[in-house]
């Protein structure tokens, strides 16, 4: 018997629904705990676990797309029990910040663009997570920020790196250090995001996005993300050496010759991964 999908599994303060697009799936994952601002609660960072577990052998898998229920995406971790327990020992605090940031920063495993939907606040290990992303959208009025040192916590989640391989150091350092928040107009500017808009067409420009990714061949689609991400290629040459290679492998695959034939044909091609 087959293993259930991953958009008919059961989860909890999370969804997972599923949209076709030229032959190949995108999933859509909701952080689905609006009353608590969709903050990564115990249950929502299982069933997270389990989601990527699971989108990570999908072999139609194109891209994922992540929003949270309205009106917020992340408020960020739930950090209750640290009140409930302030005598706990830096070991075993240390061993359950990098259990949480692993967890929830496993969607960098995925081998297919993940996409941000930030339709409203994002913050702390929130804002985290769309760092996380490979692409990002922003509500125009979304509050977007990692005020960490204002609840007098270092910084988390990958953040120190996050932020100054996306936006740059001088913006880390003022976001990092300062703690204020910005708009998702004001994020554009500075790098964090790729566009603003009204707040309810966040998510249809994301899944659109998706949408163009999945028409993509996916063999180029995957080598050209790993050239990518982690903050690209050391040096000048290490790009020449791995465009080499890599360009090569697409040269040999038929999706290359079916790319060709639709171009010269004016047609959309039609790609198989191979």
């Amino acid at each position: 018997m087959s293993a259930q999908p991953w958009w008919e599994t059961e989860l909890e303060d999370l969804r997972a629904d599923v949209r076709e697009a030229s032959g190949r799936r995108i999933a859509v994952v909701t952080l689905d705990l609006p009353e608590r601002r969709n903050s990564m609660s115990t249950a929502m960072t299982a069933s997270w676990v389990r989601l990527m577990g699971l989108l990570r052998t999908d072999e139609a898998l194109a891209a994922v797309v992540v929003t949270g229920a309205a009106p917020a995406f992340s408020g960020g971790g739930d950090l209750s029990w640290i009140v409930k327990d302030p005598d706990a020992p830096v070991s075993e605090l240390r061993t359950r910040m990098l259990a949480f940031y692993r967890s929830w920063l496993s969607i960098r495993d995925l081998e297919v663009p993940t996409i941000a939907a930030v339709n409203g606040a994002a913050i702390g290990a929130g804002c985290a997570i769309a760092l996380a992303c490979d692409i990002r959208y922003a509500a125009a009025d979304a509050t977007i920020g990692v005020p960490f040192t204002s609840l007098g916590l270092h910084p988390g989640m990958a953040t120190t790196w996050s932020l100054p391989n996306i936006a740059g150091h001088a913006v880390a350092r003022d976001l990092l250090l300062t703690g204020r928040l910005v708009s998702g107009t004001e994020a554009v500017g500075l790098g964090l995001v790729s566009q603003a808009l009204p707040t309810d067409e966040v998510l249809p420009e994301a899944i659109a996005a998706a949408e163009r990714i999945a028409a993509a061949a996916p063999v180029a689609t995957r080598l050209t993300l790993q050239a990518l991400r982690d903050g690209g290629h050391a040096t000048f040459d290490d790009a020449l050496q791995w465009e080499a290679l890599a360009q090569a492998v697409t040269l040999a695959t038929e999706d290359l010759h079916e790319g060709i034939a639709a171009a010269a044909a004016k047609r959309r091609p039609t790609f198989h991964g191979r």
